[in-house]
C-alpha cells in the first residue's frame, strides 16, 4: 500500500475518532480503554490497521482519545478485524465498548446482527480473538460480536463494520438509546 492509502485510511479512522470525542456517552468505554481501528484492504498484521496509540479513555464525562492516529497502535482490536476479513474482506473496521447485560436488548431493537462467543469454550493454544471472532463470522460477519468475560477478562461488545465511521455512527446509535441505569 502507498502513503497515500495509508493516510487515506488514517484519515477517515481520524474522522470517526472526531465524531466519537464529540458525541458518544462516555460511560460506553470499558474499565481497560477503547480502540477503534481501520484496517488497508490487504491487512495482514497490526501494522496494516490504524488505531488510537493509548487507546480512548473516559477523562470524567468525556471521551478522550490518548494519543494520534497511528499504524500499529492496536494488537487486541487489529486482531478483531483482521480476523473478520478473513471472512469478508469488505469490514475493515471495528472498535470496542463496554458490555452491559441491560443494552443487549437496545442492540436488537437496532436492529444489529448480533453474535457472542462464551470464552469458557475457547480451545487451548488459540488467542480469544481469533478463535471467538472466527466463530461468530462462519454465516457472515455481525454488526456486533459481544462476550460476557472470563476470570480476568473483561466482558465486551465490539463493533464492525465496512468503515470506521459507520463503526463511530453505530456506536452513535446505541449510544443516543441508552439510559443512566442501562450502565
Amino acid at each position: 500500500m502507498t502513503q497515500e492509502d495509508r493516510g487515506k485510511v488514517a484519515g477517515r479512522l481520524g474522522e470517526a475518532v472526531k465524531l466519537l470525542a464529540e458525541r458518544m456517552d462516555a460511560r460506553l468505554i470499558p474499565e481497560v480503554g477503547m480502540n477503534i481501528v481501520y484496517a488497508l484492504p490487504d491487512a495482514r498484521s497490526k501494522d496494516d490497521v490504524a488505531g488510537v496509540l493509548g487507546r480512548i479513555v473516559r477523562l470524567g464525562e468525556a471521551v478522550h482519545p490518548v494519543g494520534e492516529i497511528a499504524f500499529g497502535a492496536s494488537d487486541h482490536v487489529a486482531r478483531i478485524v483482521i480476523t473478520a476479513m478473513r471472512f469478508d474482506p469488505r469490514v475493515r473496521s471495528a472498535a470496542n465498548i463496554r458490555f452491559s447485560e441491560s443494552i443487549l436488548p437496545e442492540l436488537e431493537n437496532l436492529l444489529f446482527e448480533v453474535c457472542s462467543f462464551d470464552r469458557e469454550k475457547e480451545p487451548q493454544g488459540v488467542q480469544t480473538m481469533d478463535w471467538g471472532v472466527a466463530s461468530c463470522c462462519r454465516e457472515g460477519v455481525p454488526d456486533i460480536i459481544y462476550d460476557r468475560g472470563a476470570v480476568g477478562k473483561e466482558p465486551m461488545i465490539r463493533v464492525l463494520a465496512e468503515d470506521p465511521v459507520m463503526v463511530a455512527q453505530n456506536i452513535l446509535k446505541l449510544s443516543n438509546r441508552i439510559t443512566y441505569a442501562q450502565l
